[in-house]
């Protein structure tokens, strides 16, 4: 029935902070960007690989609870083919990441780090 993951949708809340994360360190592409004057908000798309992010720039939206974690959602993972360089590319452009580890069931490598929200991230390997 499902052919794949079309996009995921992100609520950030500072619009030059999300932005320069998202677009500037972490390299996704912008495809399109609306202000929404009727919802109040900005909504950008990001494309990294074949997906996409729809990144909503709203500055009321409340805090995320991360610790302790809510139901829902729980982190976005991306796939990476060297997570040393890419965890050195990170630390380059100031994003901190959590010291790498091996998955207990894939045996392969991640680790997390965190958008400016606070939203888990993680790298797999």
């Amino acid at each position: 029935m499902f052919d794949q993951m079309h996009h995921i949708a992100i609520i950030a809340r500072d619009y030059q902070e999300a932005k320069m994360f998202y677009v500037d360190k972490l390299g996704f592409e912008v495809i399109r960007e609306h202000h929404r004057a009727d919802k109040g908000d900005i909504k950008i798309d990001l494309r990294f690989g074949s997906s996409e992010i729809e990144l909503f720039i709203n500055q009321s939206a409340p805090t995320r609870p991360s610790f302790p974690e809510a139901a829902g959602l729980r982190h976005l993972a991306f796939h990476v083919t060297h997570i040393e360089e890419v965890v050195a590319a990170l630390a380059a452009k100031g994003i901190d990441c959590e010291p790498i580890r091996f998955d207990t069931f894939t045996n392969k490598k991640m680790t997390f780090f965190q958008d400016p929200d606070g939203l888990p991230l993680e790298l797999h390997e």
